[in-house]
């Protein structure tokens, strides 16, 4: 059976300059962390007067926001929850559209305190079955992540058996955890940290060596077909090839993994996906026409190795990264266009067009850089001058977080981002010409 609905798409965002450049680059829906409660301790996450701001700037670009609760509580857990809820079903001038709760718990507190509030059960629930989706739509959830071990078969037969009204989530993009559903307790364990409470170390990303009880001191490697050690490595999920599967299984929100993510990833992600689901939509022959394009655009962004995880069947061995815990990164993130300003509409500016936006990165005058584009378009652009904000002139931007004024040789808009291929992909591509 096909289902005919368009999926949401749904990306990650850990700042407000991270929310916007998922709205602006094509999510349907936007979720976040505030300060407690969330899976993601070590990412920036919202204040509540972030979090205010970045509902009122989605909201009107017609995008959702949803706030992730998702921690297995403890006892000491409970007794700021209903405060946490309240102070979110209160905000001004907008409240977010849902919450996303593992934790039973946190489920009853929440409806206690807000009971109108749509509740998203996340995939740290372990879902992998239909019982546990109506066991929770009973409850009163509206969605619920699916667990991402499960295949596309599975999701196909939960959709058979729940409610049409009932939402599907699942994964298509980003980081694989080795343990089931991220329940994992090697962080715990060497660092004190808990997965479970949102302080993952990821220490499944580390190299590791055996060592015989009898001979303390003695680190034998451990190799796998001689490939390496870094035996609890996974290659990342992408779906890109397959949204055609994906959405005759019956998924209604498509979700992008990395909370952590920086405003380049997810512009990468966002755009790549949301055309993706827009060409398939218009015509399943335009979908595969723009393979290739997805695909090169999709390995633009940080990122391991891919796979398809568990959609088609079980991983093998070849589902792990064994000789490295690196990333591949083609491109540097520079910034974003803030704002256009016209030749004369600064007291010192009175000959050409600048661009303004705070840097992320070094750059000079005369570099070729690239131009991102919410619309797919990646234009080259030369640096033809640069500025401070009060107009002195500068040869390069060497201090994080400047904000500067830009000549481009190519018209910039707000909300374009400045990117800069990286040195070895540069003389790789130039060799390849």
């Amino acid at each position: 059976m096909e289902h005919g609905k368009k999926p949401e798409l749904l990306i990650p965002a850990a700042s407000l300059e991270v929310l916007r450049t998922a709205v602006i680059f094509g999510a349907d829906a936007v979720y976040i962390g505030g300060e407690a409660f969330g899976l993601r301790a070590k990412a920036k996450n919202f204040t509540m007067e972030e979090m205010a701001e970045g509902i009122s700037f989605a909201h009107a670009h017609g995008v959702k926001v949803y706030v992730t609760a998702n921690i297995l509580a403890h006892n000491g857990d409970l007794e700021g929850a209903g405060d946490y809820f309240r102070e979110l079903r209160d905000m001004k001038p907008q409240a977010c559209d849902a919450l996303i709760i593992s934790d039973p718990g946190l489920f009853d507190i929440a409806r206690e305190v807000w009971p109108q509030v749509e509740i998203h059960i996340s995939t740290q629930a372990n879902n992998t079955n239909y019982r546990t989706y109506l066991f929770w739509w009973r409850q009163g959830a509206k969605r619920v992540v699916s667990a991402r071990e499960l295949s596309l078969e599975e999701i196909r037969v939960i959709r058979e058996h729940i409610p049409e009204e009932m939402e599907i989530e699942s994964f298509v993009q980003g980081s694989m955890c080795i343990s089931y559903s991220g329940r994992c307790l090697l962080s715990n364990y060497f660092t004190g940290r808990d997965a479970n409470q949102g302080s993952c170390t990821h220490p499944c990303r580390w190299k590791y060596a055996v060592v015989e009880e009898t001979r303390p001191g003695e680190y034998l490697p451990v190799y796998e077909n001689e490939r390496g050690t870094y035996i609890f490595n996974s290659k990342d999920l992408c779906m890109i090839d397959h949204i055609p599967e994906l959405t005759q299984a019956g998924i209604d929100s498509f979700k992008i993994e990395g909370r952590m993510k920086t405003a380049l990833y997810v512009a990468t992600v966002a755009r790549t996906y949301r055309r993706a689901i827009d060409d398939y939509f218009e015509s399943p022959e335009k979908y595969h026409a723009s393979l290739d394009w997805y695909r090169q655009e999709i390995s633009k962004c940080t990122h391991r190795h891919f796979s398809t995880g568990f959609y088609f069947g079980k991983p093998t061995e070849e589902s792990q990264i064994y000789d490295s815990s690196t990333y591949v990164n083609e491109y540097t993130y520079l910034g974003m266009m803030e704002e256009t300003a016209q030749a004369g509409s600064l007291p010192w500016n009175n000959s050409y067009p600048l661009t303004r936006f705070e840097q992320r990165n070094k750059f000079s005058v005369g570099e070729a850089l690239e131009i991102m584009k919410p619309d797919g378009q990646n234009v080259e652009a030369v640096v033809e001058a640069l500025y401070s904000e009060d107009g002195q002139w500068m040869e390069s931007c060497p201090h994080a977080r400047q904000r500067l004024w830009v000549r481009f040789s190519q018209p910039a808009q707000p909300y374009d981002l400045l990117r800069r291929k990286t040195e070895g992909q540069k003389k790789e591509s130039e060799a390849s010409v």
